[in-house]
């Protein structure tokens, strides 16, 4: 067990964070909670009051955890995790107040460890840096990286053959890609804009900007909504019709927040993320950001040519057709189709 929580330990490199209160300097009311450095997990129960230190004659407090209504104490049980705000809005006299403090929700759970047996071995082309993969009526999509080299494709994954290609302007330096409705959605780094294609022609028929987020990281879609990351802990979840930055969630394990998110592949219900330079894969559940397993694809490293550039892990598609998951890397001359299993 021991050995076990040190592998996820060193695969997610956790960040703690801690939150206080931020009350007026009119009244000095501030919320109070009944968790250590308002840092609270999963299932346990929130209990709330105010502070007041001028003894104010308050007749009434409403209390509301991200604008939706609560108790002044209730278990958490379905709240998404991550730095959450707690509001209370408070009467007293004739006046009103709303006070905020910032909560932090862990997991309850440690992440499961997952490992994998290599399927099948493909060609893969070496001056590729994979940053997206995806499956689509049985054929492999690509977007690869890099000022100068980016670029979108459709492979014979079995062959390495490319079946249509078209470059992107030398500004641009693309990451992920999602297909959702016949639509090929291609983000770009830093450039704060995604372009949308036919699926059938390549042919590009418009673009996005980002909104909230900063970057374009990674990008997937569960039949409906778009989830994209930005580098940071946050996935954001775009309305697939207006593509705007609707909400997001955060990841979180049950000690913190996992940051440096990038491609992602939606298998089965779950989120399945690379964290940048890393060599692992977080699960993540899509309705609260909870890390609930990690795949440890290390070895796989090894077995690619070792030559001047190559890079970490990157690209994950899952295809449907044969129930497995592809992985690749950045300048790897291999594609791996794998079977993942809980150790």
């Amino acid at each position: 067990m021991h050995s076990i929580k040190t592998f996820i330990i060193t695969l997610l490199s956790i960040t703690i964070i801690s939150c206080g209160n931020s009350g007026t300097q009119k009244t000095n009311l501030s919320i109070a909670t009944n968790a250590k450095n308002n840092v609270v997990t999963l299932g346990e129960t929130l209990k709330l009051s105010v502070n007041n230190p001028k003894g104010l004659n308050i007749s009434s407090i409403k209390y509301q955890l991200n604008g939706k209504p609560v108790e002044d104490s209730f278990i958490l049980d379905d709240e998404k995790l991550g730095i959450q705000i707690v509001t209370a809005t408070v009467k007293f006299e004739e006046s009103s107040e709303a006070i905020t403090t910032k909560l932090t929700i862990l997991n309850s759970q440690q992440p499961k460890v997952y490992s994998y047996k290599i399927v099948n071995t493909y060609p893969h082309d070496i001056t590729s840096y994979t940053q997206g993969l995806e499956f689509h009526k049985g054929e492999l999509y690509e977007s690869t990286g890099q000022y100068g080299e980016s670029k979108l494709r459709k492979v014979d994954y079995k062959t390495g053959e490319v079946l249509n290609n078209t470059n992107l302007a030398k500004q641009y330096f693309a990451e992920g890609l999602t297909i959702l409705n016949n639509k090929i959605y291609q983000l770009t780094w830093q450039e704060n804009i995604g372009f949308v294609y036919d699926v059938n022609t390549f042919k590009k028929t418009s673009s996005f900007t980002y909104g909230k987020s900063k970057e374009g990281w990674g990008i997937c879609n569960d039949g409906k909504n778009i989830y994209k990351s930005d580098g940071t802990e946050s996935i954001w979840i775009l309305n697939s019709e207006t593509l705007t930055e609707d909400s997001k969630l955060q990841v979180y394990t049950n000690k913190g927040k996992i940051v440096g998110l990038n491609e992602l592949e939606y298998i089965n219900g779950k989120i399945y993320a690379n964290r940048y330079q890393k060599n692992g894969v977080a699960i993540i559940n899509p309705k609260n950001g909870a890390i609930e397993g990690v795949i440890d694809f290390s070895p796989l490293r090894k077995l690619v040519k070792q030559h001047q550039g190559l890079d970490v892990l990157n690209g994950i598609a899952y295809n449907p057709e044969t129930n497995t998951i592809f992985v690749t890397g950045k300048r790897w001359n291999k594609l791996f189709e794998v079977e993942v299993f809980e150790k």
